[in-house]
């Protein structure tokens, strides 16, 4: 009798078991798969859906956005995909070229920039009509951003939306800090004089958070060296204007960015362009932070110079 009722305590046990590695199993099964086409994008999806969905990168890091062409394991990882987050505005056209060459018409697309007020792109290379694609760099686009990726995932996963939304929300309340500390730093700092030119048109979207207009973008193209006589125009348009500080991207090799230092004394800081390196949930975080440290620390700069 004893050994009836324990062979049926183990039978219950473990049928127990069964069902609940059957439900993890199924719910494993069901998980979506988001895709995302540049480095800024994992930690944007990574932060609003958690382990909720399976996030994977359409390309391996380290590749440049700017001029990579597309790849058969490509096609093969979108196939895995269920959902993508793209750029959408010009940084990350060789993954609209991949969708469009998939032929996946079940695969859901979502356009992070669609509700960003866009800036005008400048540079010697920009065609009529061109907008700025760094929105990444940006601390509202970024907000922004967050806000159109968890809703649009509250759409797809209705089940889950409460929980996208909570995420962005406090993933969203760190940046509102980032730049509230930036601000309080720089107190009643005057830096209505400040005047910068940088190497690339990547940091608009940052810059006039705190007010600041570009008066010149050197690089004909993104990682594009200037020629003699674009580099000679260029020094002198910041003698001209009287251009105080330089912003020059971390990860790229700038060689005539020390030229221009000799030639014109203007003073150098580098901005990540966030772009490059592993995919990282933390990414945007850290080096967001940094640049507006390195933000703060030539906006002071700035202002001595003209009070000086």
């Amino acid at each position: 009798m004893i050994k009836k009722q324990n062979s049926k305590l183990i039978l219950k046990a473990v049928s127990a078991v069964l069902l609940l590695v059957g439900a993890t199993w199924a719910q494993a099964a069901e998980k979506l798969t988001i895709g995302i086409t540049l480095q800024p994008y994992y930690s944007y999806v990574k932060a609003v859906v958690g382990d909720k969905v399976d996030v994977l990168p359409l390309v391996d890091a380290g590749f440049n956005p700017h001029n990579y062409q597309p790849q058969p394991n490509d096609l093969r990882r979108l196939k895995q995909m269920d959902v993508i987050v793209v750029n959408g505005i010009g940084h990350d056209d060789f993954a609209l070229k991949v969708i469009q060459a998939a032929n996946r018409d079940d695969l859901l697309v979502i356009e992070a920039n669609k509700d960003v007020p866009l800036l005008p792109a400048i540079g010697q290379s920009v065609g009529d009509g061109a907008v700025n694609p760094h929105t990444f760099v940006g601390l509202s686009t970024t907000i922004q951003k967050v806000y159109t990726i968890a809703n649009e995932m509250a759409k797809i996963d209705p089940e889950n939306a409460r929980y996208y939304r909570s995420n962005a929300r406090r993933y969203a309340t760190k940046f509102r800090k980032y730049k509230h500390e930036a601000m309080t730093t720089l107190g009643d700092l005057d830096t209505s004089g400040m005047v910068v030119a940088t190497t690339h048109n990547a940091y608009g979207y940052l810059l006039q958070e705190f007010g600041i207009d570009v008066a010149a973008v050197i690089e004909p193209a993104h990682g594009v060296e200037p020629s003699a006589s674009q580099l000679q125009e260029t020094i002198e348009k910041i003698r001209q204007s009287e251009i105080d500080v330089l912003f020059y991207e971390l990860n790229m090799p700038n060689r005539y960015v020390d030229t221009i230092e000799k030639a014109t004394g203007v003073q150098l800081y580098r901005f990540s362009h966030m772009t490059h390196g592993p995919y990282k949930a933390d990414k945007v975080e850290i080096e967001m932070k940094a640049n507006l440290d390195t933000l703060v620390e030539s906006m002071k700069f700035a202002a001595v110079k003209k009070g000086s």
